[in-house]
C-alpha cells in the first residue's frame, strides 16, 4: 500500500445540500422490496445456477413473500431466455408477483426480451446504460447528448411493443447505471427525458432506479444524492424511486436505509448479499433490521435456517457464521460475562411482555432459531454458560455458588483440550461432579426417621456401597442434620453442611425433586453433592451422599 494514497486516488466530492431533511427522518414502514438474486446474484457466481437450482431459489423467494422478482437477463443467454418461458408456460408466476428483466440499450436486444416475455400476466422491462462520466468517455465513447439519446430511442422502443403486447401488465424501470458517480443535473436531465417518453401513470407504472454501481462515498452522500434528485424531479409523485446500493465500501446496508429515509420507496438487493465484487445490498440485513425496531418488514424469515440452507446449496458460497441476523453463530455468546447478562436477562424476563434481552435484539425464536445456540461454552466462557445450558436442557437451577464451582470444573476440562464443550459432555461432567451417575458411591436404599421426646430427629438409613450395604444412624434437630452427625462418626471426617437449596422439577404435584448441599469439611474444602429423587427427602439424603462419597 501507497504510504500517501492522495497521490493515487482522490477523495468523492459530496454534493450540496445544507438543508438537507432525510436525517430527521424515521423508517416507519418497509420499502417495495425487489430480489435481484436470480439476475444480479446469479450473474456474480462462478458457476451460474442451471434450472433446477433456480427453481429451488424461485420457491424460496415466493415463500419468503417477494412480490417482485429480477428472474433473468434473456437477451444475455439461453439459459436465461429459457428460464423465462419456464416460468411463464409451466404457470410458476402467482397472479400477485411481477417478475422483472433486464436489458440493454439496444434494438435487438429489447426484441429479444419481449420475446422471452410473451405470455406473462406481470412484467417489468427493466433498462438500463451508464451515465457517469468515466463511462461516457472511457468505455462508450459517447458525450451527454447521445446518452440521452440511447436512453430515450430505447425507451420509445419499449413503449411500442408494451403497446403492442396488451395482455400483460408492464411496469417500465429505467437505470441510470452508474448513477452514484454522475453528476446530480444530469442524472436528472436523462431520467426527465426517459420520463417524458414514457409518460408514467397508473396505467404506466415507471420506476426509476438510482444505482449505487459502486460504492464511492460515505452513505449520506449518496442519501443525498437521493433527497436531491426527489426533490427536483419534476414526475416525482408519478414514480417510484428504487435504490440498489452495492456494497464495495462494506456500506451497502447503510447506504439503503439512508437512500430510504431520503425518499427512495423500493430497494433491490439480493439474499445474503450476493453479487458482483463484494455484493449487492443484504436484503435479510435489511428487513430483520426493521423488524427488530417494531416495523414490520414484509418478508417473513420465520424459518431462517431453511432459507440459509437453500441459499447456500443454490449459490454454492457459504453464509458466514457471524452473519447478522442468520449466520448459525448470530445470536451465539461464548464470553462469560456476555452469558451472565443473557442468563439474567432471562430469569428476568416475564411471558407477554416486550422484548430486552442483553446482547440479543430479537427474540431467536421468532425466525425458527432454538435457544441452544444461544450459549455455547468454551474456555472464555464463565458460569453462567454452563449453568444456562443445565438449567435449559434438563432444569436444574443450580445455587450460585454451585454454578462457581462447576465452572472450574468446565475452565479445567475446556483448557485441558481448547474446544468447545458440548451440551451432552457438558451434562456427563456435572453427573460425574456431583453424583448424578447410575451408581453413586454411597446409594440410599432406605431410611426410616424418628422424632424423639426431646425434639430430635433420629435417621436409620441402608446405605450401598462397594457392592454390599452398610447401615447408617444418626441423630439431630432435623433428617439433613441426624444424617449428617452419622455420616461424619462413619467417615471419621466432620464435616457441616453450609448450603442447601432445593427445588420441584416441572409444575405438576407428582414432579421429581432436586436438592443440592454442600459440605464444609474441617480442613477448610468443600464438595457438592445434587440429588433428585420424586421424594425431596431422598433427594436431600443422596445429595448429602454425594456430596462427601
Amino acid at each position: 500500500m501507497l504510504k500517501h494514497p492522495a497521490q493515487k486516488y482522490q477523495p468523492y466530492p459530496p454534493i450540496s445540500l445544507p438543508d438537507r431533511r432525510w436525517p430527521e427522518q424515521r423508517i416507519t414502514q418497509a420499502p417495495r422490496w425487489l430480489s435481484t438474486d436470480l439476475r444480479d446474484g446469479n450473474q456474480a457466481l462462478a458457476e451460474p445456477m442451471d434450472s433446477a437450482r433456480k427453481l429451488q431459489f424461485w420457491e424460496l423467494l415466493l415463500g419468503c413473500g417477494f412480490k417482485e422478482i429480477e428472474v433473468a437477463f434473456p437477451s444475455a443467454s439461453q439459459t436465461d431466455f429459457n428460464f423465462v418461458r419456464q416460468l411463464i408456460e409451466e404457470h410458476r408466476i402467482p397472479d400477485d408477483v411481477t417478475i422483472q428483466v433486464l436489458t440493454q440499450a439496444r434494438e435487438d436486444l429489447i426484441v429479444r426480451t419481449f420475446e422471452s416475455l410473451r405470455g406473462a400476466k406481470r412484467a417489468t422491462i427493466h433498462l438500463y446504460n451508464a451515465t457517469a462520466p468515466l463511462f461516457r468517455r472511457l468505455v462508450f465513447g459517447m458525450d451527454k447528448a447521445q446518452i440521452v439519446e440511447l436512453a430515450v430511442r430505447s425507451t420509445r422502443q419499449i413503449r411500442t411493443l408494451c403497446e403492442e403486447n396488451p395482455d400483460t401488465l408492464w411496469q417500465y424501470e429505467y437505470s441510470p447505471e452508474t448513477f452514484c458517480f454522475t453528476e446530480p443535473e444530469f442524472a436528472l436531465e436523462i431520467c426527465e427525458a426517459v420520463a417524458e417518453i414514457w409518460q408514467p401513470c397508473a396505467e404506466r407504472p415507471m420506476i426509476l432506479n438510482l444505482p449505487a454501481t459502486v460504492e464511492v462515498s460515505t452513505p449520506n452522500v449518496y442519501a443525498d444524492q437521493i433527497e436531491y434528485f426527489c426533490r427536483h424531479f419534476s414526475r416525482r409523485n408519478e414514480v417510484c424511486i428504487s435504490v440498489h446500493p452495492h456494497n464495495d465500501r462494506g456500506t451497502g446496508v447503510a447506504s439503503a436505509e439512508l437512500a430510504v429515509m431520503a425518499g427512495a420507496d423500493r430497494v433491490e438487493g439480493c439474499l445474503f448479499g450476493n453479487g458482483e465484487r463484494t455484493g449487492n445490498v443484504c436484503l435479510v440485513t435489511l428487513a430483520m433490521n426493521l423488524y427488530s425496531q417494531g416495523v414490520s418488514p414484509g418478508l417473513d424469515f420465520s424459518n431462517m435456517t431453511q432459507v440459509v440452507e437453500v441459499v447456500e446449496s443454490c449459490n454454492q458460497l457459504p453464509v458466514h457464521p457471524r452473519h447478522p441476523w442468520a449466520g448459525r453463530l448470530a445470536y451465539t455468546a461464548f464470553s462469560g460475562s456476555h452469558q451472565d447478562a443473557i442468563k439474567k436477562g432471562f430469569d428476568a424476563r416475564q411471558p407477554d411482555e416486550r422484548w430486552e434481552m442483553p446482547y440479543l435484539p430479537v427474540d431467536p425464536q421468532d425466525i425458527g432459531c432454538s435457544y441452544e445456540a444461544v450459549i455455547r461454552v468454551n474456555s472464555q466462557s464463565g458460569k453462567s454458560g454452563s449453568a444456562w445450558l443445565i438449567e435449559q436442557n434438563h432444569g436444574l437451577k443450580l445455587p450460585r455458588a454451585l454454578q462457581q464451582d462447576f465452572s472450574q470444573h468446565v475452565q479445567q476440562e475446556t483448557d485441558s483440550h481448547g474446544k468447545e464443550m458440548t451440551q451432552n459432555a457438558l451434562w456427563q461432567l456435572f453427573r460425574a461432579r456431583y453424583g448424578l451417575v447410575a451408581t453413586p458411591h454411597f446409594a440410599l436404599q432406605s431410611y426410616r426417621s424418628e422424632s424423639q421426646q426431646d425434639g430430635q430427629q433420629r435417621l436409620t438409613a441402608t446405605i450401598a456401597v462397594e457392592g454390599g450395604t452398610r447401615q447408617l444412624e444418626g441423630q439431630g434437630n432435623g433428617l439433613l442434620s441426624a444424617a449428617a452427625s452419622g455420616i461424619s462418626r462413619w467417615l471419621n471426617t466432620p464435616f457441616v453442611i453450609k448450603d442447601y437449596h432445593e427445588h420441584s422439577l416441572g409444575g405438576r404435584s407428582d414432579s421429581r425433586s432436586v436438592a443440592y448441599i454442600r459440605c464444609l469439611f474441617q480442613d477448610g474444602s468443600s464438595r457438592w453433592g445434587v440429588g433428585i429423587d420424586n421424594d425431596v427427602a431422598r433427594a436431600s439424603l443422596q445429595a448429602l451422599l454425594n456430596a462427601v462419597g
